[in-house]
């Protein structure tokens, strides 16, 4: 009769899926507390980050791009252009119509935050092992895979 402690249960697909969710979705909020000024909610950051990789957008665009109504999003603009963080364009086919970008101060204040985060993403990756971090690069093209899927 051996001493040995029973072989621990496989872990399904469920239970390893729930777990992975939880440990990203930590790993993003604890990442996205490092930023550059705390009176800018995240709602806000996030639009400055959207216009940082596709700028300009109507507001039109944006609120559907951040899933949220119109009215919403012109609240967030007009909160961000009194920061002096965007600013509101005439189009140039439409005089009708806007479209928003960043200031110089809004670029400054995103990249800033961007900075913030990755050095503290990068104190925590440089106290892993070799193995450790090369499995992390190695789960970065499937993450991209499955963000690709919808």
């Amino acid at each position: 009769m051996s001493n040995a402690a029973p072989a621990p249960a496989p872990v399904t697909p469920d239970v390893a899926a729930e777990e992975l969710r939880i440990l990203i979705l930590s790993l993003a909020r604890r990442m996205r507390i490092e930023r550059n000024d705390e009176s800018v909610s995240p709602s806000q950051l996030s639009v400055l980050f959207l216009l940082l990789f596709s700028e300009p957008q109507s507001p039109g665009e944006l609120a559907a791009a951040e899933q949220v109504t119109p009215p919403s999003m012109t609240r967030t603009i007009n909160s961000l252009e009194e920061r002096g963080l965007v600013v509101r364009t005439p189009h140039g086919d439409d005089a009708r119509r806007v479209e928003v970008a960043l200031t110089p101060t809004g670029r400054e204040f995103i990249e800033t935050t961007r900075r913030l985060r990755v050095e503290w993403f990068t104190r925590r990756l440089e106290r892993l092992d070799a193995g450790e971090r090369a499995a992390l690069e190695a789960a970065a093209p499937v993450l991209r895979r499955i963000l690709e899927e919808d």
